[in-house]
């Protein structure tokens, strides 16, 4: 993968732990409201399958279709939508705030390694004089 694929990834990582953010806040802000549905994020999934890709090349021209596993990774964007879970753990609505709680603490976690893995990013180009 090229150096250009791996930054697109970074970054497209930091825009899905923000929403994921938000969409866990929005779901403990509501976990007493009657019949709201958990919203959850989708990106791991498609990013996934973009790597999974076996077609790779090169373009040759600005003008051809960029094609591989880098044209696949800058089509990945991190969704929202509600949670298709007939449960009901809150007795009211579909939010355990447990649970919630739980991948708060996790999406943190993984927000603060991007970070810290996008500033290693920076360092080391700033020591080769890429800056």
């Amino acid at each position: 993968m090229f150096q250009g694929a791996k930054r697109t990834l970074l970054y497209k990582s930091l825009d899905a732990n923000g929403l994921r953010n938000r969409a866990i806040s929005h779901n403990i802000a509501n976990a007493n409201t009657v019949g709201y549905q958990r919203k959850e994020v989708h990106f791991e999934e498609q990013v996934k399958a973009a790597l999974r890709l076996k077609v790779d090349g090169e373009r040759t021209n600005e003008q051809h279709f960029e094609i591989g596993k880098e044209a696949a990774i800058k089509k990945v964007k991190a969704f929202a939508l509600e949670a298709n879970d007939p449960t009901l753990p809150g007795e009211i609505n579909n939010v355990d705030i447990d649970l919630e709680m739980s991948k708060l603490a996790e999406n943190q976690i993984q927000y603060n390694y991007n970070i810290k893995f996008a500033g290693f990013e920076k360092f080391l180009g700033a020591i080769k004089g890429r800056m």
